[in-house]
This record gives C-alpha cells, structure tokens and sequence, in this order.
C-alpha cells in the first residue's frame, strides 16, 4: 500500500477543482436567475427566439438557455471532484463556448428558427469571453505533484 497521497483526491482539494467548482457554481446561478422574476424581464419562452426575456436587462434568456446554464453548472460541480476531470471540464466546456460564440456570429440577434438558444449580441461576446477564460484557467493551473503523507 502506498504511503502517498495528492490534495486531488480531495473534494475540490487542488486549485484546478477550487476553479471548477467556482465556474459551476457562477453557471448555477445564472441558471437560477434565469428563472427569476426581477432578474430577468419580459417572456420567458421555453426556447427559440421567441423569448423574449432579459436576465439583467442584456442578456436573452428562455427555459432551454437557463437549463443549459443549470447543467453547466451541475457539471462543475461533478468535475470538482477530481483534478484531471476539473480540466477537461474547463477545456472542452470553453470548447464548446467558443463553438457556441461561432454559432452565434451567424445567428445572434435573428428571428430565425435556427436562433434556438436564444442570443442576442451580449450574450454573443460572454460566449466569446467565458471560450477563452475556460480554455485559459484549464491550462493555466498547474498540475499538482504528488507528495508522501504529512509532508
């Protein structure tokens, strides 16, 4: 039996995992204030650009958009669990953000079927930031190195 341990072995016990813990958390209560009156305005529509809700008066919400942030979030949360998860999440998670900013240079602000999400222009641009933040503290944090009990 090895007489090593690493602080990833821990719930959210390394830096990577205090990260992902902290980005699901923020995806949570976005989620969360996508659904609540005052913090978002106007119809909340179950999906597509029919919905014309508002979370803080910038960015376009519906059902589909807030879910969409609760089951990031939710993920966060899991991938906390371990260092090499809280990277991939980070990584791929700002993988698809940047597929998703692409996706909506095309579609953003259109009353076109295709813009399901929904997204405006704000919501765009985040979608472009939280790409490069995600990637950015993925591969940024270093790697924890194992080290011998009570050390």
């Amino acid at each position: 039996m090895s007489d090593v341990t690493t602080s990833t072995n821990r719930y959210a016990g390394s830096s990577i995992q205090k990260v992902a813990l902290v980005v699901g958390i923020v995806f949570l209560l976005v989620g969360i204030a996508g659904f609540v009156p005052g913090l978002t305005s106007g119809d909340l529509g179950g999906a597509g650009h029919h919905s014309m809700a508002m979370l803080l008066g910038i960015f376009q919400v519906s059902v589909l958009h807030n879910i969409v942030h609760l089951l990031f979030g939710v993920v966060g949360l899991l991938a906390a669990n371990r260092a090499t998860g809280s990277r991939m999440y980070l990584v791929i998670g700002g993988v698809v953000y940047f597929v998703l900013w692409v996706y909506g240079l095309f579609t953003a602000g259109t009353m076109s079927g295709a813009n399901f999400v929904p997204l405006n222009w704000a919501d765009n641009w985040l979608h472009l930031v939280l790409a490069i933040g995600m990637v950015a503290l993925g591969v940024v944090f270093p790697r924890e190195r194992r080290r011998p009990v009570g050390a």
